[in-house]
């Protein structure tokens, strides 16, 4: 074991001579470096040791300068995490970022569906403000009046931007039944801005995913809120029940649905489509992966409700429904996001979110920053504010759902 540790430590040497040499001297004819029939290292992955040393160099000199210069204190751990996380915002990708170990638990808490919070989907916007995507139905969010598009600039008097969207987040999650003061930039049709303030209180946010109803006629209405873990599980339990209760044909209402776990999109997907492609997604090598869907569908006339806050995993299903012809979109365009994000957990409990490829609707269609039409464009009125079964009265999209339903039941 000595003599072996020697040897290894006498060749570590070596190349540590070598690299210094390299670094010192241009190398001309030098192709590789050996000990007799052994090669060490090749010119290549030498002056590759270089650089890699020449960039680490500078970080840990600009990491010696703060820790002796910097007029607070700051932890080696906390550096460490500040630069991880800004490699991630070096990507430029909103959707891409690195994770502390409280962050990634939060994170993967709200996957889950269960979490303390207001109740609302947001996503860094393109102006570098915090975008809604949608209010979670039925949640302290919604109940406020917090609308799709509307732009959150401070939380609890302090004013954050998309770059701080985590640290915002953090702010607005806190203690069941304590408040959140928000202050949103609201712009209307004509781009004329409002900032309202608004008091938001704070709750366990565990919002069924999936709503189910018989309407008249026997036409069948699910609502998907989110895909989480427990969203496929709960569609197929009412589907069931209203295909044993005569259904004739069936509406399924994303609208304002802000997306979720891909695998529970896919399982629902199945349900509604015969065979063929849900979506297949490309990497920027051009790998290609594709998500498919068996022959066995309902037998009922389909249509998929969908509007600007329909993104992501709604997208995909309103996209493969669209595309195969499996039924009908009635509504407005939907959001656009058309990327997959990859979640790696790390082994210290941190983890990462990162856009991995994107995706396409079974036609070959990248709907990402452009959304997807509807068959049917329909625009709820202005001063409507609600939507669904219960108020029906005024629900032009759902009441347009039911119509073609019936057309074709006939």
């Amino acid at each position: 074991m000595m003599i072996k540790s020697r040897k290894k430590m006498v060749i570590w040497a070596i190349v540590l001579v070598v690299v210094t040499a390299v670094a010192t001297f241009t190398i001309s004819n030098v192709t590789q470096i050996a000990i007799g029939d052994k090669i060490l290292i090749s010119r290549q992955d030498a002056e590759r040791l270089i650089e890699t040393n020449k960039k680490y160099e500078k970080a840990e000199f600009l990491k010696e300068f703060i820790q002796e210069n910097f007029l607070y204190d700051v932890s080696e751990e906390e550096l460490l995490e500040g630069a991880l996380k800004g490699i991630f915002e070096a990507l430029e990708d909103p959707y891409s970022i690195y994770m502390t170990e409280e962050e990634f638990s939060d994170f993967m808490e709200h996957t889950a569906g269960v979490y303390s919070g207001i109740g609302i989907i947001v996503v860094p916007g393109d102006d570098n403000l915090i975008t809604v995507v949608a209010p979670i139905e039925g949640t302290p969010g919604e109940r406020a009046g917090i609308k799709t598009g509307d732009k959150i600039i401070r939380v609890n008097g302090k004013e954050f931007t998309a770059d701080k969207m985590d640290d915002a987040i953090k702010v607005m999650k806190g203690q069941v039944g304590t408040d959140v003061k928000l202050g949103i930039l609201r712009k209307d049709k004509d781009g004329n801005s409002e900032i309202l303030d608004m008091d938001v209180t704070r709750e366990q946010i565990r919002q069924k995913t999936v709503k189910a109803q018989m309407l008249d006629n026997n036409i069948g209405y699910i609502r998907i809120t989110s895909f989480d873990e427990k969203t496929y599980g709960e569609f197929d339990k009412e589907l069931k029940t209203l295909e044993k209760n005569q259904m004739q044909g069936l509406v399924i209402d994303l609208r304002n649905n802000p997306g979720g776990l891909l695998d529970q999109c896919k399982k629902i997907t199945d349900e509604l489509m015969g065979k063929g492609t849900i979506v297949y997604t490309k990497t920027k090598q051009g790998e290609k992966d594709y998500l498919n869907s068996d022959k066995d569908k309902i037998d009922v006339p389909l249509v998929v409700l969908v509007n600007g806050g329909s993104a992501s995993a709604s997208e995909i299903l309103a996209g493969a429904i669209k595309d195969t012809e499996s039924g009908t979109l009635v509504g407005t365009k939907t959001f656009g996001k058309g990327i997959v994000q990859r979640i790696l957990p790390l082994s210290d409990g941190s983890g990462l979110k990162m856009t991995t490829s994107e995706y396409f609707t079974p036609n070959g269609i990248n709907i990402h920053g452009i959304g997807i039409e509807p068959n049917v464009v329909i625009e709820l009125p202005e001063d409507v504010e609600y939507y669904g079964v219960d108020y029906l009265d005024e629900d032009v999209q759902l009441q347009k759902a039911i119509e073609i339903i019936q057309d074709k039941v006939k």
